[in-house]
């Protein structure tokens, strides 16, 4: 099993260095721009280049009298039973991780513990302690002495509002502050709360973030902002030059087939991409390694997904939809703190302040390890009051291999409701941009149950996400998969991507939790994780860049004009027509 399942891996590597060698990825790689959109994060770069930029996902708007950040509208109270559930699934993981349950003392043996943990991480000393400091929202605005003069009073109108104006004595021209209308990325979210700003993310929990608050077409304005910031700021392409490039759209399992075609409306008619190709996730993430066959268990900020890919085929019926990720590590790594009081005594709300989800996601990979025994490490831990400077604590974090067996027991993570669009809203006879809501987002009738309990679902669109944990997940998704010599070689080509993929421990964990949850009928002893040849993060970037490169015939690519013609209805009740022309593209997405 083992050299067959080698043998498939190097001859696909041997293929792809003799079609696409370096000349041929600089070649044609030029002009591609590989573009992963994710909930909290969107990779986007030249083809050509080893890695892509990482950007939050993220815009912040100037405008005053709005909340700071839309989400927190959405969010609910954890309720009794969710604590109880938590708590229980807390005693599961402590028992197999052998250490004390979560109201029993500590064994007394934390210091030497301790002491291992921090030499096991020394080489990220510098990553643990990095500040953010608050983003400058201001710019600077020159004003030559003629205009100033003529408006005198306007400009001291101004200066009372904003900071105070800089004098420029060499040119003897006059420089005023005024805040900036739009900011992006990791700036965005390092805005203090007292600064008049909107904090939007565009993407949550693997969907379109449209809710009453947030409405459709404000949702593709933010993604066109957000991408076109990147395009012109990081990748230096002005928008005179986008028609000479070409656009690969790498997307997730979870987004549906509209919100797909939004994303190609977006590349095509916002962006102004010659042409675009649509690749999902799992198939992009075989190509980034190498491989032909395999498992591919992609965890992100928000969302998990495993699909399996058989001859660079998605198999549809292997695909499973879990509803969380790296972001709910990091809060149930706070929760733990809080609990056993390890956390200093500062406001730390990683829903209101999103910085401080930037301090607990660098927490939660410099300290976060999955192995037996008790795992406590000193840190130090920063509070950012509201355009204060941050202020550094020293503490001792506790129980660091708890939070991520929550991917094993979801009953730890549990999530921020951020309820989803009802499934009708996908539908092509409904326009997408008319805010059209009949649902009740958490009204007094929802008793404290999460709010996608409470929504009416369209039959023939069920909801797709899975209350399972992850070891579950992959041996449903595999044992989908039909032919046992097929199942045998999945078990023993697992692939685990994203940002959570790289969780010290995270390897073991699944080959053991994985093997014991086969059932005894099934004919298989051996379960294993293969090692990533790329970053975990970027693999599934890797692979649409390689995807685009080698697709030389160029087939399965929409021009721009065909489908601004073609696959949209202009001035119609409806966005998109009903010719299934985007689905009969040879694209490698697995309609729903």
């Amino acid at each position: 099993m083992a050299t067959r399942k080698s043998k498939s891996q190097i001859s696909l590597q041997d293929y792809l260095k003799s079609v696409a060698p370096t000349q041929i990825l600089s070649e044609r790689g030029s002009n591609l721009v590989v573009i992963n959109p994710g909930s909290a994060y969107v990779r986007i770069g030249l083809a050509r280049d080893e890695k892509p930029f990482n950007v939050p996902n993220c815009i912040a708007r100037y405008n005053t009298g709005k909340p700071y950040v839309v989400d927190q509208m959405l969010n609910t109270q954890v309720t009794t039973n969710q604590h109880v559930d938590r708590e229980r699934a807390y005693n599961t993981a402590a028992s197999l991780l052998k250490i004390p349950y979560l109201d029993e003392s500590s064994s007394g043996s934390a210091s030497r513990k301790m002491g291992r943990i921090d030499g096991f991480n020394k080489p990220s000393t510098t990553k643990k302690d990095t500040v953010f400091p608050w983003t400058d929202v201001y710019e600077d605005v020159q004003i030559s002495p003629v205009a100033s003069e003529t408006s005198a009073d306007k400009g001291e109108a101004s200066a009372t509002k904003a900071a105070p104006d800089v004098t420029d004595t060499k040119d003897a021209s006059e420089s005023k502050r005024k805040y900036r209308k739009t900011i992006f990325g990791e700036e965005a979210m390092t805005i203090s709360p007292n600064e008049p700003y909107c904090i939007r993310h565009p993407i949550r929990r693997g969907h379109f973030n449209v809710s009453p608050h947030y409405s459709a077409q404000q949702v593709c304005e933010d993604l066109t902002a957000i991408l076109d910031w990147v395009l012109l700021e990081k990748l230096h392409i002005s928008h005179s030059e986008r028609f000479s490039f070409h656009a690969v759209l790498v997307v997730p399992e979870t987004f549906d087939s509209r919100e797909i075609k939004e994303m190609l409306t977006i590349v095509l008619g916002g962006l102004r991409f010659n042409s675009a190709v649509v690749h999902q996730e799992g198939l992009s993430a075989v190509f980034g390694n190498g491989l032909s066959t395999a498992c591919i268990v992609n965890m992100g900020a928000q969302t998990s997904t495993v699909v399996c890919i058989e001859d660079g085929v998605s198999l549809p019926n292997t695909e499973k939809i879990l509803p969380f990720g790296g972001e709910d590590i990091c809060r149930c790594l706070l929760w733990i703190q809080r609990h056993y009081q390890k956390w200093p005594q500062i406001r730390t709300d990683v829903l209101a302040k999103p910085i401080d989800m930037l301090m607990l996601n660098q927490l939660k990979e410099s300290y976060c390890d999955i192995r037996e025994g008790e795992v406590e490490a000193a840190a130090t831990v920063h509070s950012y009051e509201d355009g204060m400077p941050a202020m550094p604590h020293k503490t001792t974090l506790t129980s660091l291999n708890v939070p991520p067996m929550g991917l094993f027991y979801p009953n730890l993570l549990v999530p921020e409701v951020f309820p989803q669009p009802p499934r009708e809203w996908f539908q092509d006879y409904e326009n997408m941009l008319e805010d059209t809501w009949n649902m009740d987002f958490g009204g007094g009738g929802n008793m404290g149950l999460p709010m996608w309990d409470s929504f009416a679902v369209s039959p023939s669109k069920p909801k797709k996400e899975e209350k399972i944990g992850l070891a579950e997940a992959i041996t449903s998704s595999i044992l989908s998969a039909g032919r046992i010599d097929l199942r045998r070689k999945l078990f023993s080509s697992i692939q685990l991507i994203g940002g959570v993929g790289s969780t010290k421990g995270l390897v073991r964990a699944v080959e053991e939790r994985v093997l014991r949850t086969i059932p005894p009928t099934e004919a298989i002893n051996t379960v294993e994780v293969l090692p990533s040849r790329t970053d975990p993060t970027f693999v599934t970037w890797k692979g649409g860049a390689i995807l685009g490169i080698l697709d030389f015939g160029r087939e399965a690519w929409i021009e721009r004009q065909e489908w601004m013609e073609n696959g949209i209805h202009k001035g119609s009740t409806k966005k998109y027509k009903d010719s299934f022309y985007i689905e009969g593209q040879a694209m490698y997405f697995i309609n729903p």
